[in-house]
């Protein structure tokens, strides 16, 4: 059995849609209790732990910084040594905003990071405490992750392109849109390879492809479900925001598909089964 913290998420939906994992809620789990979580994995007794929660209020987490570092920096360090002591693989996902986003080349995992905001920096302190914690253990760093649930761009634009006729949307920002759907399969491949094999132990990046702005995005989401609203493009200047986003969002999934064999989704086969999902589907 797989334990999968987080259960009403996009990622946890999809990693319990798949089967072969119990997701633990925030009743049975509250990462703002590190040294909770780590109990709860023991009392389980599981084959591998997967983290499918985290904090992801970006602009909150400007003013909750300190509780945003709990959840995204102490909990997965804490899970991860528990992990370690029982000798089971974990995974948890990360996120394109542990880097600057400078450039336009994509990012390899072996970059050097500088986050631009409190939540990216939360992140990338839970990474470090996963690797101190000395067991197998696998990061992916995501980006721009959407589905069927909860709040995403995808249900957004649908809501907003039916309303208005017209919308400004950020198209400096360059990045792939990544289906929850896969990204849940890469972390259960993931983990059950590490099982067989925990020197695939590192830091890897999961994204869909081909890269896109915000902008390219939401045309692509209006053609597909047949909503006519016209999207005009901005840069990311007009739409200010309390965190800074990173301009290139871009990452390198070499190494996972060399690792583990898992290649780049496309996310517009992605996008067609979300909106089929949602009834959205031209």
């Amino acid at each position: 059995m797989i334990l999968v913290f987080g259960k009403t998420g996009q990622l946890a939906r999809e990693l319990a849609a798949q089967g072969g994992a119990a997701c633990l809620g925030r009743d049975q789990a509250d990462l703002s209790d590190p040294a909770g979580c780590a109990a709860t994995i023991r009392a389980h007794a599981p084959a591998a732990v997967i983290n499918a929660a985290a904090y992801t209020a970006v602009d909150k987490a400007e003013e909750e910084e300190a509780l945003a570092t709990v959840i995204n920096g102490e909990a997965p360090g804490a899970m991860a040594a528990a992990c370690a002591e029982m000798g089971i693989p974990f995974v948890t996902v990360s996120t394109d905003y542990v880097f600057d986003g400078s450039g336009e080349a994509p990012w390899r995992p072996g970059d050097a990071t500088g986050p631009l905001n409190a939540y990216g920096r939360s992140k990338l302190a839970g990474e470090a405490a996963v690797r101190a914690a000395g067991g197998a253990y696998a990061i992916l760093r995501s980006s721009w992750v959407v589905s069927s649930h909860g709040n995403n761009f995808v249900k957004t634009m649908l809501r907003l392109g039916k309303e208005r006729g017209r919308l400004t949307i950020v198209a400096d920002q360059i990045g792939a849109p990544t289906p929850a759907r896969d990204l849940a399969a890469a972390c259960l491949s993931v983990a059950r390879q590490l099982g067989e094999d925990p020197a695939k132990s590192g830091t890897y990046h999961f994204a869909g492809a081909p890269e896109t702005s915000w902008a390219g995005f939401a045309r692509e989401i209006f053609a597909r479900a047949g909503v006519a609203c016209a999207v005009e493009d901005i840069p990311a200047f007009a739409y200010p925001a309390p965190a800074a986003r990173p301009l290139n969002s871009r990452l390198d999934c070499t190494a996972l598909e060399t690792v583990f064999g898992l290649s780049q989704p496309d996310w517009r086969a992605g996008l067609m089964d979300i909106l089929k999902d949602l009834g959205e589907l031209a």
